[in-house]
């Protein structure tokens, strides 16, 4: 999964242009923060907890917390888990940056990373300014419901999905010994 290059290359110094490459992804990076914390800050000051708007008959907007990971994953915990979630989020930041950092020449898996990594200080920066993350997206299906969630967690999952996607793409192509 990471592979700073598929190039066969071993031991190469990253080309000159590697920073102005790393700088875009972090560009974009930044800019899935921005609007996942726009958006936040609208619903957290414009909804009250709970509150929902419907706008298609599977969609509201509602303004919810959520003290765990994916799927309210340790919500109940006593706290503790705002601080591990915290930490890895920013392990997670750094070590992609350092991956983005010697990846070339792969869009794909360099456009992975950047949403996860969008993502993952999205909602690192909840856990520290809030102690949980703010999420406003709900879909269901009569009273069947998937778990609130925000831009932060749909960069995640893309990402994730294109991590995936990626990885199957390359291993078709990589030739038979």
């Amino acid at each position: 999964m990471a592979r700073p290059s598929d190039s066969g290359v071993t031991g190469a110094a990253p080309a000159r242009a590697a920073p102005a490459r790393v700088g875009g992804w972090l560009a974009l990076a930044l800019l899935i923060i921005v609007l996942d914390q726009l958006t936040k800050v609208y619903f957290n000051t414009s909804f009250q907890y709970g509150e929902r708007v419907n706008v298609l008959p599977v969609f509201d907007f509602t303004l919810m917390y959520n003290r765990g990971a994916a799927f309210s994953f340790l919500a109940s915990e006593e706290g503790w888990q705002r601080w591990l979630f915290t930490g890895l989020g920013i392990v997670a930041a750094v070590v992609i940056t350092i991956i983005l950092r010697r990846t070339h020449g792969q869009p794909r898996f360099s456009l992975a990373l950047t949403l996860i990594l969008g993502g993952a200080v999205g909602n690192v920066i909840d856990r520290v300014a809030y102690g949980h993350v703010v999420d406003f997206l709900l879909f269901y299906w009569n009273d069947s419901y998937f778990p609130a969630f925000n831009l932060a967690d749909v960069g995640i999952s893309c990402g994730a999905v294109l991590l995936v996607l990626d990885e199957l793409l390359r291993a078709r192509k990589k030739p038979q010994a």
